[in-house]
């Protein structure tokens, strides 16, 4: 049957199994909202901002393993979009993003709000294309969508000019090709095995790899088959339960004294899913020292670039974990599991009381509704999310990782809303959400279930702590003290606003804020001398972070 590329482009989203796409029209992609108008079965939701969008369509595919869907105009609308899919890139987000350009005529011309968006994007997307003819964007669709989610998984944009939009093709439906992941052979894993079998103190190291993978089932058979305590990187969370006695907590930077202790100590570590960033492997010459690594990643970049691995498997990790699960011998002797036990018991008896930041999401984690999706910003705040409020399963915490993307949290939780149909923990700051706080009209329009949890601090709180600590307390634009009341902000948005201020307001005015269905703005009044404990500067080992934080 013959469609205009529009209409074809509409039906290939359908195809893919896309229901709801994020974006912002344009006189560009005036053709592609007609056709979304016309068609009328795929929700699509329009943000304040393209910016938005993005974070919008990462925030849905994280939480759902779906693949998001962003749709922006030419020109600024799609430079708008730069930050979502760098954001998406570096954390691995399947995204499929369609701009609209200018038709062939006036490509090259530097008409009205052309931009060659494929160039800007190429360091930042899996693969991108620039569709010139209407028979080939069928298929060029299709091939984004397999492209996003083969392998290491990504963003692929599509730019798509004006005269393919209009012009007449004959359309076929199509059945998605879905990425199939080879079985990982018997012989490419006796390596590890060995090295496995003969460890006495296996450490687990869980990273985002292993939630993009689906392996939370092996990965729980494996710590428990082979008596090794868990630890997750950041983008890690939720792929080990929080609840398990042999999770350890969250590896790294500003993990637990527990993670890092048993890193020093263990003589074998398996690495699922986790590329040793900088925030992870903080001395990459001596973080593995005598020690062996076994490392699991679909992507081979990774495989030795941080840290070398002394043995391994190239593939998908749930996959590799199936065939190596019966080579491994059950655990004899527990003792590094009963060692880890004995430090998290330690840690916990020596913790300083929690101020009122720490306090809050405690709470939280008990009062939110179950199932409920965190989400969180970039700062002190989301390293106290990452300790603080417990990650249960995976899909259940959004947070940018790789970029570090202020401004993310609010896009990110109205695309969670939409895809689990759950409620949504809001977690920022107020430096991040003054970046991207017109978004909460989104919300407010869609009568979205997010509360959000703003801490704050009025100050750019994680900056203020490394000036505190390294600059001698030169609080170089750092200390903000913006006038903004966030209660009545809220309010004049259309959610409602309510404030915590002192520890005995907590409980109340949580169990209120969850007890609402639509947006709620909770501004949570902390101390700017509120920090994120432990921090290990780069380059440190862990052994010597702890006494200068006992001198500072």
């Amino acid at each position: 049957m013959k469609k205009i590329g529009a209409e074809i482009l509409i039906e290939c989203l359908k195809e893919q199994g896309a229901d709801t796409v994020f974006g912002y029209p344009g006189g560009a992609v005036l053709d592609i909202y007609d056709a979304l108008y016309r068609d009328g079965t795929l929700n699509h939701v329009i943000t304040a901002h393209e910016q938005g969008a993005a974070h919008a369509a990462d925030g849905y595919a994280r939480s759902t393993g779906k693949t998001g869907v962003v749709i922006a105009t030419s020109g600024p609308g799609a430079t708008n979009l730069v930050t979502g899919i760098a954001t998406a890139f570096m954390d691995s987000v399947p995204l499929v993003a369609v701009t609209g350009n200018v038709g062939i005529n006036f490509l090259g011309r530097d008409s009205f709000q052309e931009i060659d968006i494929t160039g800007i994007t190429l360091p930042v997307t899996k693969h991108n294309y620039i569709v010139k003819d209407v028979n080939e964007l069928a298929d060029t669709v299709r091939e984004a969508f397999r492209i996003a989610n083969s392998g290491r998984k990504g963003p692929v944009l599509i730019d798509i000019l004006k005269n393919v939009q209009t012009a007449e093709a004959e359309y076929e439906p199509q059945k998605p090709l879905l990425p199939a992941h080879k079985p990982v052979r018997k012989g490419a894993l006796t390596g590890a095995a060995e090295a496995i079998n003969s460890a006495k103190k296996p450490l687990l190291m869980i990273g985002g790899g292993a939630i993009a993978s689906e392996a939370s089932a092996e990965i729980l058979a494996l710590a428990e088959k082979i008596g090794a305590p868990a630890a997750c990187t950041l983008m890690g969370l939720g792929a080990f339960p929080a609840s398990h006695p042999l999770f350890c907590g969250m590896m790294g930077m500003h993990g637990t004294h527990t993670a890092a202790k048993l890193c020093m100590e263990s003589d074998c570590i398996i690495a699922l899913g986790t590329r040793f960033s900088d925030r992870v492997a903080l001395n990459r010459d001596k973080f593995a020292e005598g020690k062996s690594v076994v490392q699991i990643d679909i992507d081979d970049a990774e495989i030795d670039k941080n840290v070398t691995a002394t043995h391994s498997v190239l593939g998908d990790i749930k996959e590799a974990l199936k065939t190596l699960l019966p080579m491994l011998e059950p655990v004899k002797n527990r003792a590094f599991a009963q060692t880890a036990q004995a430090y998290k018991a330690e840690e916990k008896a020596g913790a300083k009381a929690p101020e009122l930041g720490h306090k809050i999401l405690i709470e939280a984690a008990k009062l939110a509704p179950e199932g409920s999706v965190v989400a969180t910003d970039v700062g002190q705040h989301q390293m106290w999310t990452a300790q603080y409020f417990p990650v249960e399963r995976p899909r259940a915490l959004c947070t940018s990782g790789g970029l570090g993307t202020m401004g993310y949290g609010m896009g990110a939780a109205i695309g969670a809303a939409f895809g689990t149909k759950k409620h949504v923990v809001l977690v920022t700051g107020d430096g991040s959400f003054n970046m991207n706080l017109n978004e909460l009209s989104t919300a407010v329009t869609n009568n979205l279930p997010i509360t959000i949890l703003l801490m704050n601090n009025r100050a750019l709180g994680m900056v203020r702590q490394w000036q505190k600590l390294f600059y001698k307390n030169r609080f170089s634009q750092t200390n903000v003290h913006k006038k903004t009341d966030y209660v009545k902000f809220a309010e004049s948005f259309g959610a409602t606003g309510l404030r915590i201020e002192k520890e005995e307001e907590i409980a109340p005015v949580l169990q209120r804020a969850f007890s609402i269905s639509s947006p709620v703005l909770v501004d949570c009044r902390v101390s700017e001398d509120e920090n994120v404990l432990p921090m290990i500067k780069p380059g440190q080992t862990y052994d010597t972070i702890m006494t200068e934080w006992e001198e500072s």
